[in-house]
């Protein structure tokens, strides 16, 4: 052991013991010295720069730091149109957050890189539900990042040449360049540089796809988990740069004067864009089960291909995946609709699948013969057969890794609003932090503490060695077509093969 190892595993101990008396850590990453918080036996840091850009261009390493800087909670959200009151370009579309149990001590901790949901238009890091004591306690490190978004992530200036050559897809290039610092920085706070596995949910689950799409995120991870993300991209390179060229001309640019919109306001960026979307686009109802406008494009370089259409880039074959879904997703609640009888539900059920509804009412019954009605209406309708569709294609690649499909259908006792099990119940529990009055899981709430804690069991042992493992939970078998292996995940987590397949057919033919 060198003597600069000994005395930086040294330090990372004293700062341990330092800590116990409510001391705060301070460790050295590649930029300068950081100072974070101590709580429930783990360090964490909020709010490190990784990067800096200037507008449309490629995120660059981030400046260098003298002091110290304080880095205890989390920095504002990346610039968009809501939250905006929280949101500031260019500082916040480069923080990055971890969590980690130890300092320079050589842990080798599987890193788990979490990638926040909203589309590709909104959201952040800095969410509760993702805070990542409770899954560092698992002896992981948990790193989660903000990166550009809409617009400022995915506005094609492409067409112009030159410098704007490489803007097409610098929303996604953001989260490269943080798997980047990830790596540069594994080692300081007691993770593997060699083993990080990305994942995310709805459009954080998009953008796990995407990157399994991006030659330059290879090697930059090993394994990755889709949460209901599996969903269709549909632009290319034709409608991004008619777009980019449009919402230019708009602005009163040319390629002449291009460099000045550097200096307009975002506001007007926004109302711009969002005019020339709708002129080119049209609008984007809530629940489509595709996407278009700001938001990758298959350029070829950048990006090879759109994901899960149905598979993903070659690139891609040898990384193990989970993908999974929950059982209501988006659709609409019936739970708590006194007024649901037989006839309005064949009512709606006529309107949503015509002369398909008998077939449909009888494959739901198959597949779920304990349901009733509310479930049948409020099933997803689209998630989960594009997921299905998915892992048929990746699992059937030759030699490729092992997917592994889960279906959550678990739902609090204390569930007085009637969510049932909806997009997004499935981060506070893969975090282990299921009590959250916003998910109608309130503590106190014994069921929910042991789903979360099996969940969060499986999320770390695939992050650990590519197998998904826990107690109380049977073996997870690889999915493959024939066999439509599905982990339901509920109060008892039980393993069931092609029990939905006539069920989702009929959806997916709904969505051709």
């Amino acid at each position: 052991m060198t003597l600069t190892k000994y005395l930086a595993i040294a330090t990372a101990a004293l700062l341990v013991s330092c800590t116990a008396n409510n001391i705060t850590p301070i460790t050295t990453i590649s930029t300068g010295a950081i100072e974070g918080v101590y709580s429930e036996g783990v360090y964490a840091f909020k709010g490190i720069p990784y990067a800096k850009a200037k507008r449309f261009q490629p995120a660059e390493v981030a400046d260098s730091w003298t002091d110290t800087l304080k880095c205890t909670e989390y920095g504002p959200w990346a610039k968009q149109a809501e939250n905006d009151g929280r949101s500031v370009e260019g500082k916040g579309d480069f923080m990055v957050n971890v969590w980690t149990t130890g300092l320079n001590d050589g842990g080798k901790r599987p890193i788990m890189f979490w990638i926040h949901g909203g589309g590709f238009s909104f959201g952040s890091a800095n969410a509760d539900p993702t805070d990542g004591v409770h899954l560092a306690q698992k002896n992981v490190v948990v790193v989660s990042i903000n990166h550009r978004l809409d617009v400022m992530g995915f506005l094609d200036l492409s067409a112009f040449g030159g410098k704007w050559e490489n803007s097409v897809n610098v929303g996604m290039t953001d989260i490269i360049a943080a798997l980047k610092w990830t790596q540069t920085n594994a080692e300081t706070f007691g993770g593997d540089a060699n083993n990080i596995t990305i994942f995310g949910e709805s459009g954080g689950g998009g953008k796990v796809g995407t990157l399994l799409c991006m030659p330059e995120a290879k090697g930059l991870f090993s394994k990755a988990i889709i949460q209901s993300g599996a969903k269709i991209n549909i632009t290319n390179s034709e409608i991004s740069k008619q777009l980019g060229k449009n919402v230019v001309a708009e602005l009163g640019l040319s390629a002449e004067t291009l460099d000045q919109i550097q200096t307009i306001s975002y506001d007007t960026l926004l109302k711009v864009s969002r005019k020339c979307q709708a002129e080119i686009l049209g609008p984007r109802a809530p629940g489509s089960v595709k996407m278009w406008g700001f938001c990758p494009t298959a350029d070829g370089k950048t990006l090879l291909q759109q994901p899960y259409t149905p598979g993903f880039a070659n690139l891609a074959n040898n990384v193990p995946i989970m993908i999974g879904t929950t059982f209501n997703e988006l659709e609409r609640k019936y739970y708590t609709d006194t007024t649901l009888t037989q006839a309005k539900a064949d009512s709606i059920l006529e309107k949503r699948y015509g002369d398909q509804k008998e077939e449909f009412v009888a494959a739901f019954k198959q597949a779920y013969p304990t349901r009733n009605l509310a479930d049948m209406l409020g099933i997803d309708g689209n998630i989960r057969a594009f997921t299905l569709n998915t892992a048929d294609a990746k699992s059937a690649v030759e030699g490729g890794a092992p997917v592994y499909v889960y279906l959550l259908t678990w739902v609090s006792d204390i569930d007085e609003g009637g969510s049932g099990c909806y997009h997004s119940l499935d981060i506070p529990l893969c975090f282990n932090n299921p009590y959250d009055e916003r998910y109608q899981v309130k503590a106190g709430d014994e069921k929910a503490r042991i789903v979360a804690d099996r969940m969060s069991n499986l999320w770390v042992s695939f992050a650990k060695n590519g197998t998904p493992t826990s107690n109380g939970v049977p073996t997870w078998t690889p999915y493959t077509k024939e066999n439509g292996a599905t982990l339901i995940i509920d109060n008892q987590f039980e393993m069931k093969n092609n029990f939905d397949r006539e069920l989702q057919n009929i959806l997916f033919s709904k969505l051709k």
